[in-house]
C-alpha cells in the first residue's frame, strides 16, 4: 500500500491529560432514534434487494427527521396529544430491470414496516400505530452513483470523498459513559426499575481522578403517583450508577448528577408518558449524536459523517469508519503487551476510486515510554492494514448482521 503511513507520535496520551469530557445519547434519545431508523431501514432495503435481486443496490437514508409531539405528564397518569412525526428521507433505488422486465420496488412499505417494528422492539411505552406519524421522503439515486456500486462482485468503487477515523483503547471514562447508558437501558434494569424511560443521556467529566457523572433519565409518569416516588427513585437510581461505577472505575472518586433540571419547588420534574423526551421536549436528526463507537468524545479526532443510514456497499463515509475503528481496535489487541498505548487510524477515501485503495491510510502509534517502536511492530501493523484493506468487501455483510456498534 503505497498510500500507508506509519508512524509513532510523542503526545500525552488521553488518560494523562488534567481534564476530559465523553457523552452518550442513549436509546431512546431523538438523535439515537433517529440513527437507528436509518440503519434500521438501510438494512432492511438491503436485505430486500439480495433477497430478489441477489445484490444491495444503491441507497442512502442518512436524513432522517424526528419531530417532537407533545404530552401531558403528571403523577400517575398522562396523555400524549400529539404524535411524534418521523421522516425518512434519503435516495432509494426504486425499480429495477430483469429479463427485460421492470420490477417495482415497494421502499415506502419497507421504510414503514422496519419503522414500526423497530419501535415496537426497543419502546415499552411508544406504539407506533397510535404515538408515531411516519411518513417518508425519498427519491431515485443519480444514475452515476448506482454506476459506482455495481460492480459488487468484484470491488465497488467510492461513492464520495470522505474520511473515516478510529482509535483504541477507550480510556476509562469513555468505557464509564458507554456501559452507565447501557446499564441503565438494560432489561434487567428496566425489570427493577420499570418507571425509567429508554432516553438516557450520560455526560461525563473527568478532572484528575475524579469523574463527575450527568444523567439526563426520562422517567414515565404512570408509575409515579406522588413527587415523594419521584424523589425516592432517584435515590436508588443515583445509588445504583454509583455501585456500577465502583466497578467499572477502582481507583477513581465518582459523584453522580441525575436530572439537574428538576426543580421541586417550580414543580418542576422530568415527567414523560413514553419514557423518550421525543414526545415533547426534543427533535432529533441523523448524525447529531453518537460516533461510530458510541460515543461523542471531543477530545479525540473524530468526524462529522452519519454512519447510519448510508449504504453498506461502497459508501466510505459509513464503511472507512467500521474499518477504521476495526483497525485501531485490531492493532491495539495484537500489539498491546508490546508497549502499544493508544492507537489512531484515518482512511481518505477518493470518489470513483475502488474501496480498496484508499487515497490515504494513516496510523499514528503511542508508546509506552519505556517501550521501542520497532521496525517489527511496524511490519506487523503494515501486514494487518493491507489484510484488512484487501478484504474490506467483507463488511458489508458484516455491517448487514449488526456485527459493529454504529452510533
Amino acid at each position: 500500500m503505497e498510500n500507508l503511513i506509519i508512524e509513532e507520535v510523542f503526545e500525552p496520551e488521553i488518560e494523562s491529560l488534567p481534564v476530559e469530557i465523553v457523552e452518550r445519547k442513549g436509546l431512546g434519545h431523538p438523535d439515537t432514534i433517529c440513527d437507528a431508523i436509518a440503519e434500521t431501514v438501510s438494512v432492511a432495503l438491503s436485505q430486500y434487494y439480495l433477497e430478489k435481486f441477489g445484490k444491495i443496490f444503491h441507497h442512502n437514508i442518512d436524513k432522517v427527521l424526528l419531530v417532537g409531539g407533545q404530552a401531558l405528564p403528571k403523577f400517575g397518569a398522562g396523555v400524549l396529544i400529539q404524535p411524534i412525526r418521523i421522516v425518512v428521507s434519503g435516495r432509494v433505488t426504486t425499480d429495477f430491470l430483469k429479463d427485460s422486465q421492470k420490477h417495482l420496488i415497494p421502499f415506502g412499505t419497507i421504510i414503514k414496516t422496519a419503522v414500526r417494528k423497530w419501535f415496537r422492539e426497543n419502546f415499552r411505552f411508544l406504539n407506533p400505530d397510535l404515538h408515531i406519524i411516519i411518513d417518508y421522503k425519498v427519491g431515485p439515486s443519480s444514475w452515476d452513483l448506482e454506476c459506482l456500486g455495481e460492480n459488487f462482485e468484484e470491488v465497488p468503487l467510492a461513492n464520495d470523498t470522505s474520511v473515516g477515523v478510529g482509535f483504541a483503547p477507550l480510556t476509562s471514562l469513555e468505557n464509564l459513559v458507554y456501559q452507565i447508558e447501557r446499564f441503565l437501558n438494560s432489561k434487567e434494569f428496566k425489570h427493577q426499575h420499570p418507571a425509567v424511560g429508554e432516553d438516557v443521556k450520560v455526560l461525563g467529566l473527568r478532572k484528575g481522578r475524579k469523574i463527575s457523572l450527568t444523567i439526563a433519565s426520562a422517567i414515565v409518569s404512570k408509575y409515579i403517583l406522588t413527587p415523594r416516588m419521584y424523589f425516592n427513585l432517584k435515590e436508588e437510581i443515583t445509588e445504583e450508577i454509583l455501585q456500577k461505577a465502583k466497578q467499572l472505575v477502582p481507583g477513581h472518586e465518582v459523584e453522580v448528577f441525575l436530572n439537574t433540571g428538576d426543580c421541586y419547588e417550580r414543580n418542576l420534574y422530568y415527567l414523560t408518558v413514553t419514557g423518550t423526551s421525543a414526545e415533547q421536549g426534543d427533535d432529533g436528526a441523523t448524525g447529531r449524536g453518537n460516533r461510530v463507537n458510541g460515543l461523542i468524545a471531543p477530545f479525540r479526532p473524530m468526524t462529522i459523517e452519519a454512519t447510519a443510514g448510508k449504504n453498506p456497499v461502497n459508501h466510505v463515509g459509513k464503511i472507512y469508519n467500521v474499518v477504521a475503528k476495526n483497525i485501531a481496535e485490531a492493532i491495539y489487541q495484537k500489539f498491546s503487551e508490546y508497549g502499544i498505548k493508544e492507537v489512531y487510524t484515518v482512511l481518505l477515501s477518493q470518489i470513483g476510486k475502488p474501496i480498496n485503495q484508499p487515497l490515504l491510510s494513516y496510523i499514528k502509534i503511542k508508546m509506552d515510554k519505556k517501550k521501542k517502536f520497532s521496525p517489527e511492530i511496524k511490519d506487523g501493523i503494515t501486514q494487518l492494514v493491507e489484510e484488512r484493506i484487501r478484504n474490506i468487501k467483507n463488511f458489508t455483510l458484516r455491517i448487514l448482521d449488526r456485527e459493529f456498534i454504529l452510533f
